[in-house]
């Protein structure tokens, strides 16, 4: 099955791909480049919850400050 994971705003795709480790540092997973299948699911998923929680206080701070 294809990825449908696709990042909107294409130059925005590195900046995601750095956050993405240093969410994964703060919380502990060992994410590396490349291949990651020794990680658990639960691991992965806990990496893209924390990025989407991130994702969203950043923007609430946004709007209340409008």
């Amino acid at each position: 099955m294809a990825s449908r994971n696709r990042v909107t705003v294409p130059e925005a795709k590195e900046a995601m791909n750095r956050f993405k480790y240093e969410v994964a540092n703060e919380i502990g997973v060992p994410l590396k480049q490349g291949y990651n299948g020794d990680l658990t699911s639960y691991q992965n998923g806990s990496v893209g919850g924390m990025m989407v929680k991130k994702m969203i206080a950043e923007q609430q701070k946004r709007m209340a400050g409008q």
